[in-house]
């Protein structure tokens, strides 16, 4: 097996990543950095992202209403310690990427322009058009590009953390063109590989979106945090799942039910306005948690809309006007034209809510730095934790940015204590492992489960059990319906026994992670005898700030059902209170 020494392995290449192997390379040219994705860095998730960025910069806004915005939003389960880091840095991270090139849409003076996004009460979330993680990754990527120390290992998939000597030294990654197993030894590991929505059947989450990185760290031993906060966005494409930004409200858009009404005022998201005049605080400006709650509600009482694709409510931006969709939604309209055969511009899209992020991911504290010495994770993958119970829009793509960052300085940190690496021979022996591993799915030729067959059984589970509102009992069956697939899953078999881009064998490693994944958020939503933010159970309907205003920390278990523990949320100035998008004047 090939070596390969770096001084830091970067697991990702999206927005996190690049911004991690960037600030690496700025910090000390001397440095050797590895990038290490499965697909191309053009490739990633990030590129998806559409309506924009949150960071403070007009006159009427405040990092202290940023702050409320982010904690409330995430019903008081974000960690407020990481908040307050989040929000001083995003404006300089914002700064900093249109410094590099990134094109920022713009108010008539030539100010960076800002819309509104959901659970913001103030206008903040920079946008370009309705393409802004396109951008964003476009920026970061042609920067990296300058480095030479930014060493790119495109279409690897990592296997197994290295773990020796009570730290993480490095990696194992399948070469997908040929086959081959490489060993990265590395002083320091950040792990930035993005969300696992595939384990649902209905996402705006690409087919790369497999949890990798999260069952990369919590195979090793780093527990993760919240993993049973699973977000679904409000305005998907039926047929497919594509996303339609929050931009799209935050433009004015409305949602309207099966009679033509705008019905968010029947779920504390304030009186109807005015159409074309957005009241930031309600209606359709509600968080997305909210949201998608309230489609629930509609479809319980009979007023959705009936579609080939199931219900549906309508979103309805006729009232914008040709010129303004095609100057700020340009994306948008060529969503809706392409994939469903409507024009936004002469006629409402049927929407419904549809898996977009978890909240949840491997636990890390402020400085990006989990429980084993050695492993730093930031991005979607990662629980810092900002977004607590519900992530209000926009916020995630800042994110990327400043705990990319904050990640590259503590694995620098980490570096910088010389620790002693261990032998190449007890390294080997680790790698050896994991090789092991991957060379018994090609040996075995008595399996008699399917790849695809489990892979539908576990969507199923999740889409029936663990949706935008859970039971008790649905949980329980899911706990069980999940274990039993773990367990089945040992009995895999490969039909494609080659070596060059074997797309069976990543099927097969990509299941792994989501059924590790999976198990971790059923058992803990199932422990969580609470509602809050988005998680909601039919049997638990208030929020119980007494006993479960904690983080869940699920502990891998590689033949039982993951280990719950709970650890204190971090308050600093804000207790926990009402989440009030009414609009009423206090």
């Amino acid at each position: 097996m090939e070596i390969i020494k770096t001084d830091v392995a970067i697991v990702g290449a999206g927005g996190a990543g690049l911004r991690a192997a960037i600030a690496l390379a700025e910090a000390d040219p001397k440095l050797r950095i590895a990038l290490i994705s499965k697909v191309y860095p053009m490739r990633s998730h990030t590129c998806a992202a559409e309506g924009g960025a949150a960071g403070v910069v007009k006159s009427d806004d405040s990092l202290d209403l940023h702050f409320n915005d982010t904690v409330g939003g995430g019903d008081w389960l974000s960690d407020q310690d990481a908040v307050e880091y989040f929000i001083n840095e995003a404006p300089k991270e914002l700064t900093q990427l249109e410094h590099w090139g990134c094109p920022w849409s713009r108010e008539p003076d030539g100010s960076v322009a800002v819309r509104p996004f959901g659970g913001m009460k103030i206008k903040r979330t920079w946008f370009a058009a309705d393409k802004s993680g396109f951008h964003i990754l476009h920026t970061l990527f042609q920067t990296s590009l300058k480095y030479p120390s930014i060493q790119r290992f495109d279409e690897y998939y990592a296997t197994d953390l290295l773990v020796e000597d009570g730290r993480c030294q490095g990696l194992t990654a399948l070469e997908i063109r040929n086959g081959e197993m490489k060993q990265f030894q590395a002083g320091a590991v950040i792990i930035a590989a993005g969300g696992g929505g595939k384990m649902f059947p209905f996402t705006t989450n690409g087919n790369i979106k497999t949890g990798d990185g999260m069952a990369l760290a919590y195979r090793a031993g780093t527990p993760l945090k919240d993993m049973e906060f699973v977000q679904y966005h409000p305005t998907g494409l039926p047929n497919n799942g594509i996303l339609l930004t929050e931009g799209c409200r935050g433009e004015g858009g409305i949602l309207l039910n099966k009679d033509g009404r705008r019905y968010l005022q029947d779920y504390g998201m304030g009186p109807e306005t005015p159409v074309g005049q957005p009241v930031l605080k309600t209606m359709e400006l509600g968080p997305r948690d909210r949201l998608s709650q309230a489609f629930w509600g509609e479809q319980q009482k009979g007023n959705t809309v009936k579609t080939p694709w199931g219900d549906c409510v309508l979103l309805d931006m006729r009232h914008l006007g040709e010129k303004k969709i095609d100057e700020r939604l340009p994306l948008v309209r060529d969503l809706c034209i392409s994939y469903l055969g409507k024009d936004p511009v002469k006629e409402p899209i049927p929407i419904r809510p549809v898996v977009h992020y978890m909240m949840g991911g491997i636990h890390t504290d402020v400085q990006a730095a989990t429980r084993l010495p050695g492993l730093f994770a930031a991005g979607e993958c990662a629980c810092v934790s900002i977004n607590g119970a519900n992530r209000l829009g926009s916020n995630s793509l800042t994110e990327l940015l400043v705990f990319g960052r904050r990640a590259a300085l503590s694995a620098m940190a980490h570096l910088q204590s010389n620790p002693t690496p261990s032998s190449d021979a007890a390294l080997a022996a680790k790698a050896k492992e994991s090789q092991n591993r991957i060379q018994a799915l090609f040996d075995k030729s008595d399996g008699t489960e399917t790849i695809a067959g489990l892979r539908q059984e576990m969507m199923d589970t999740m889409e029936a059990n663990v949706g935008i509102y859970r039971t008790g009992e649905g949980l329980a069956a899911a706990c069980e319906k999940i274990a039993e697939l773990r367990r089945r899953y040992a009995n895999i078999a490969l039909t494609d026994k080659s070596h060059v881009y074997n797309t069976d064998l990543m099927q097969a490693l990509e299941l792994g992670s989501m059924l590790d994944c999976a198990e971790a958020v059923t058992v803990g939503a199932r422990d969580r005898k609470e509602s809050r933010g988005a998680h909601q159970r039919l049997d638990f309907t208030a929020r119980d700030d007494e006993n479960l205003l904690k983080h869940s920390l699920a502990h891998y278990h590689p033949t039982e059902p993951p280990r719950i523990e709970y650890l204190d949320v971090v308050i600093t100035k804000s207790q926990p209170g009402v989440r009030d998008y009414s609009g009423a004047k206090k």
